[in-house]
């Protein structure tokens, strides 16, 4: 039996909220729109809300609505340049601090833009926690690829590996063909990518499923 574990983390929706991030993104967005067209920023902030969860291209429909003098380009590099408010949770903060205590090397594991991905992880303030952090727009391929599970694996070599995420459509899938062990946090109902979507086959979920941090401990 294997003795050294390595534990692996998703990012979005997994060890926060990524509504969270889009409402701190929309927010800035909505700041610089109101000085350009003098309407009140809530109301251009409550405006974008409303086409998100109208299934609406935000962005498109506001500028449309108010005769912006931008783009929707212009309004996606706000986006994905961001630099958010986030908070990290205390059962995730002490599920870190517990791995780092016994030893056990934790990684990351994420799809994304290097800048907007790294700019979570500031503000977060959860990099110093990681062994390894991989990007898919650094690494250059996404999960569900095999070279990303790979990585860490040539990384930490022979070792019980684990990894949480959310995501039944990516995360879990090529992991469990490699043998690790795989954790699914339940959607609390701000999930993004929703956990209904139909998918091939078993595989693609998770050996587990848990709804807070604190069950992880009972797992590794």
């Amino acid at each position: 039996m294997k003795t050294n574990k390595v534990v692996v983390f998703d990012l979005d929706d997994t060890l926060y909220n990524e509504i969270d991030y889009l409402k701190s993104a929309y927010s800035e967005i909505s700041d610089k729109i109101s000085k350009l067209i003098i309407i009140e920023k809530k109301i251009i902030y409550k405006d974008l809300l409303y086409f998100y969860y109208s299934k609406a291209n935000p962005f498109k429909k506001i500028i449309s609505k108010y005769s912006i003098p931008l783009d929707v380009n212009d309004l996606l590099v706000l986006y994905r340049n961001h630099r958010p408010n986030l908070v990290l949770t205390q059962d995730r903060l002490e599920l870190f601090r517990y791995l780092k205590h016994i030893n056990i090397p934790i990684g990351l594991m994420t799809d994304g833009r290097s800048v907007q991905q790294r700019n979570k992880l500031e503000a977060l303030n959860i990099s110093s926690f990681f062994s390894e952090i991989l990007i898919s727009e650094e690494f250059g391929s996404e999960k569900p690829s095999l070279e990303n599970y790979k990585h860490f694996e040539n990384k930490f070599g022979d070792a019980s590996y684990y990894y949480i995420g959310d995501n039944i459509c990516k995360d879990f899938v090529t992991a469990n063909k490699l043998n690790w062990t795989t954790i699914c946090l339940i959607d609390n109902g701000l999930n993004i990518h929703k956990q209904d979507k139909e998918v091939p086959d078993i595989n693609y979920f998770a050996q587990f499923r848990i709804t807070s941090f604190k069950d992880i401990v009972e797992l590794v």
